[in-house]
Formats: C-alpha cells, structure tokens, sequence
C-alpha cells in the first residue's frame, strides 16, 4: 500500500502494524481449561471460542457488555432497477429498529445484548457505482472514522451488522472485484432479486467492476469506489476494535463484505473475528472460505440486520461462562486424568 498524502494514509499506517493476540492471556485459558471438570476437548468449538476471547481481549474469557452495532446507508445503484424495494425503506426499516419492532431488536433483548442504531447520511445515496465511484476518498475515509467511534463507551464483544437497500449489489460487486469468476457467482436474491431484477443486478455489478477496474488493486480504493457508506463504516468499527482490543462477529454477506477490504489490506486484520453465520446468499460460503474462517452458524437466514451475528453472540457468551464458572477438578473433588 503506498502512501498518497490523502486521508487513507492514517488507515494505512493502523493496517501496516496491527496488534497481535496476547499471548500470556491465551496461555493462561488453555492452562485453565486443562483442569475443568470434562475431558479434554469434550466442549469442541466452545473451547477454541474461549481461546479467542483471552487472545483477542488480553484477558480471562468474559463477556459482560456485548454489542450490536448496526450501519444504514443508501446506494445510488439502487436507481438501475437491482432491487424490489425502494429506498425509502432504509430510514423505515431504522424507524423500525428504533421502535423495537424488528428481528434483531427480539434476538438482541432475548441474548442480554446492547444496540446501537447508526443512519449514515440516507438522504445522501452514495454515487451509482455503475457510473461513477459511490465516495471521493475524503468521504470514504471520514465514514470508516465514524465507524470507528462505535465502540465509544465500551465493548467487550463488537456484533456488525448492517441495512441498506441496495447493498447485496454492492457487496457483489467487492467480492468480485476481489475473488475474480463471474458476476453471477456473486450475485444472488438480496431481498428478493429475481428474473428482470437479478439480471438488471447483475449487469450493474459486471459494469461497476469493469468501469473501475484500473484502480481495483488497492483496497481501500476499491472500498471508496464499489463501496457504501455502511460497508466503510463496518470496516472502521472492525479496525477500531482490534485496536483496542475488542474481539469481534462479523454478521452475514454485506458484513463479510467489509471484512473482505481489511483482509485484503492486510492478511492478518481479522485473526480478531469469527463469522457468526453462512447467509443462505448464494456467494456467502464462498466469501467466507476466502478469508479462512469457519461460521458459527448456519440457518439458512439472510436478513441482515447484524441478526447472526447477534446468535452466535450467545453462543460466545456460553463459551465464556463455561469457561469461568466450570469448576476444576480439584475444587469438584473429581479425580483427574492419571
């Protein structure tokens, strides 16, 4: 990545010399996990769960304040006919997150888990990627500093989440900007694409592709000119956890979308995130191998909202709470392994 002199240059610098795991922690949990009350091994992917959660927080695995944040932003691509729904639905669809009445708000109240709500200019859609770039690198790197602030006022488990009319297209169009194939390999129903709509959809994101694809090289290009406002955002609040040392669930395709810029900035930027789910979006699995991750889950879901995301959460806290409230086999008074 090489220095411009332009706001990516601080993005830059933070994504050159990430903070690694801490080490005296994750030793520490496997050292405690020897001596619980099971065999070892028995509690599987729990276990490496609670690993995560020692090397990426630098301390015993807990989660005590979890959050779901969610980013809304508009697309200006929206206006080639990709979507069913207009995009007035966006602002509804935060209304309704607001007054309580959506699916993360029930997931969110029944897993013990914060929220947070963040309209990202929805009257200002980003510029038609089929046409010219969605930001000036100016806009771009300001929204990833927005997404940044997320976590003000404290996390210790970071769930991303997303909605915005609009943004399977544009998360297609990152994937195959990125991974090569065909646009159709990226492109899938979104809320409801289909026939006319999905080829319409399709069209956009092989146009968007080839209008940039000289600049496509550098990711934080590639974020400025296929991106939104919603997917620089998730990008900053991912980057700002691991900073401060915040582990982190990546919720469904848009979301994977984001990470997949980090990731290709540097390699190593999301070792402090597991996916919380596979969306049943065509192009999730795919994405998902790409960075080397296993999802938690898998049920068939793709709403967005941050809503996997949100389950796996209480699957983390479990692993959490097993971890610090088993009891060992000398405080039990069970006989350990000869």
């Amino acid at each position: 990545m090489s220095a411009s002199g332009l706001p990516f240059d601080d993005f830059r610098a933070l994504l050159r010399d990430l903070p690694g795991p801490d080490t005296a922690a994750l030793a520490a949990a496997r050292a405690r996990d020897g001596e619980l009350t099971k065999p070892a091994g028995a509690l599987g992917r729990l276990e490496e769960i609670a690993f995560w959660l020692a090397a990426w927080s630098g301390r015993a695995p807990a989660v005590t304040r979890p959050l779901v944040a969610i980013f809304a932003g508009n697309h200006g691509v929206t206006a080639k006919g990709v979507t069913p729904f207009p995009s007035s639905v966006t602002a509804q669809m935060v209304e309704n997150f607001a007054a309580g009445g959506a699916a993360i708000n029930q997931i969110c109240v029944s897993n013990d888990l914060g929220l947070k709500i963040f309209d990202l200019a929805l009257e200002v859609p980003t510029g038609d990627i089929s046409e010219v770039a969605a930001m000036d690198e100016r806009t771009c790197a300001a929204t990833m500093a927005f997404g940044m602030e997320a976590i003000a006022g404290g996390t210790d488990l970071l769930c991303i989440g997303e909605m915005g009319i609009g943004n399977t297209t544009i998360a297609a169009a990152i994937f195959y900007a990125l991974y090569g194939g065909a646009a159709e390999d990226w492109v899938g129903p979104g809320t409801g694409s289909e026939g006319e709509v999905l080829a319409r959809k399709i069209a956009a994101v092989e146009a968007a592709v080839a209008l940039h694809k000289p600049h496509l090289g550098d990711p934080l290009e590639l974020l400025r000119r296929l991106g939104g406002r919603e997917i620089a955002a998730m990008a900053g609040a991912i980057l700002a956890a691991r900073m401060e040392r915040i582990p982190v669930l990546i919720d469904g395709y848009v979301a994977t979308a984001a990470a997949a810029i980090l990731h290709a900035a540097n390699p190593s930027a999301l070792d402090h995130c597991l996916i919380g789910h596979v969306s049943a979006e065509p192009g999730h699995m795919a994405a998902v191998e790409k960075l080397g991750k296993t999802p938690l889950l898998a049920l068939g879901m793709r709403l967005g909202e941050g809503t996997g995301a949100a389950l796996a959460a209480g699957i983390v806290k479990s692993a959490a709470a097993c971890h610090s409230g088993m009891a060992t086999f000398a405080q039990a008074g069970v006989a350990g392994k000869d």
